[in-house]
């Protein structure tokens, strides 16, 4: 039976994303059509596609005939959107892994999306260096806007060729040969000092988490309001008490920290946000009281299970230009899983005023301060 696959039809993200954002473009239809003979010539098992938004790549190679597709992508909803457009198609022939030896051994023909941070591409690369077949080619494409000099200087790090393609639609496709040798990810570490704590919180992540290995100043602004206005103590189970999309860690490690016989919970759609969190985690001799847990939103948690739930939203996905309904989906878990009474502690971009969603989606909602640029309130479920 023919499948019914068009880049065109796909679905966007089913988490954060916004109406206005597409789920495929041209900088995926000249990754695909450049690497169109490659393909073709690959035995079945050795494609590999990673940073597919919404599965344009996996999807295009898989209606052209690959099968046994490896497939990488940061986000859990860009997993849950290639299994429902590929539903959707009638397509299969594709896993996901993580981006690791699995994922790479053997690969022939490798499709890439460019990360924006080089960091990311410099764990990507390194790993497709150390894992894939001496022979793979690799196209990675992006569009122009998002493409800068130092890609090319990470991709011939890591490989003896690297040719680049005309441009087209705003897009161009980098293509790296000749692997030279690569390495498994690697955690970045620093120490940062924090409010309210005598030591230092060790911080670690790999390429691609937000703020890296440093405390971007929404979270500390938000750890400021907590140490000063916070619960003085915090009783319950695990899971009581809640990191939502906790990036590298370290507000789950704050308020360990803080409450030493706590546990506590975090979550993150980002693979790489998780995996630096298990290393933040451990470095501060917090693993056996933070659990981390790769999730939409609060999936996984009950309704009206938790006391508190902290939250630094992210404000865009994959544009400079804050989207003000982004947020929406984690405002509206929260207020699912917290307990009558429960408080959300957000911190917000000023600009995007988000007080009436919080209201409308938590419950009452206090300013607890103001600065030049961020805002930190207190929702309280209804």
């Amino acid at each position: 039976m023919p499948s019914t696959y068009s880049p065109d039809a796909l679905r966007r993200r089913p988490d954060l994303e916004a109406p206005e954002l597409l789920a495929s473009d041209a900088a995926d239809r000249l990754i695909l059509d450049e690497s169109a003979e490659a393909r073709a010539q690959a035995a079945a098992g050795t494609i590999v596609v990673i940073g597919d938004e919404y599965g344009a790549l996996t999807l295009g190679a898989a209606d052209a005939g690959a099968t046994g597709i490896r497939t990488h992508q940061d986000s859990l909803a860009g997993e849950r959107a290639l299994e429902a457009n590929a539903a959707e198609a009638g397509l299969t022939g594709f896993r996901s892994l993580p981006l690791d030896e699995p994922l790479l051994a053997g690969a022939t023909v490798v499709l890439l999306r460019l990360p924006r941070a080089l960091d990311a591409l410099e764990d990507i690369a390194g790993a497709i260096a150390a894992h894939a077949d001496p022979a793979v080619v690799v196209f990675a494409g992006g569009r122009l806007k998002h493409m800068t000099l130092g890609m090319n200087d990470v991709l011939r790090r890591h490989f003896g060729t690297l040719d680049i393609s005309h441009a087209r639609q705003k897009s161009r496709v980098l293509i790296a040969r000749a692997p030279l040798g690569g390495a498994a990810p690697l955690v970045r570490a620093a120490d940062q000092p924090a409010p309210g704590l005598d030591a230092p919180i060790a911080v670690r992540a790999f390429g691609g988490a937000f703020a890296g290995t440093g405390i971007d100043i929404g979270t500390r602004f938000l750890l400021e309001q907590l140490a000063a206005h916070g619960p003085a103590e915090l009783d319950g189970a695990a899971g009581d008490v809640i990191d939502l999309a906790c990036g590298t860690g370290v507000v789950a490690v704050w308020l360990a920290l803080q409450h030493p016989s706590l546990p506590i919970l975090a979550t993150d759609r980002s693979a790489v946000a998780v995996a630096s969190a298990r290393e933040t985690a451990a470095a501060n001799g917090l693993a056996d009281r933070i659990t981390i847990v790769r999730d939409l939103a609060l999936g996984g948690r009950a309704d009206d299970s938790a006391q508190l739930i902290a939250l630094n939203p992210p404000f865009h996905s994959g544009a400079a230009v804050p989207i003000a309904g982004v947020a929406d989906p984690l405002f509206a878990d929260a207020g699912r899983v917290l307990r009558s009474g429960g408080e959300l502690w957000t911190v917000w971009n000023s600009a995007l005023q988000y007080r009436p969603r919080l209201e409308r989606l938590v419950g009452p909602t206090r300013q607890i301060a103001r600065s030049a640029k961020f805002t930190v309130t207190v929702s309280t479920k209804r």
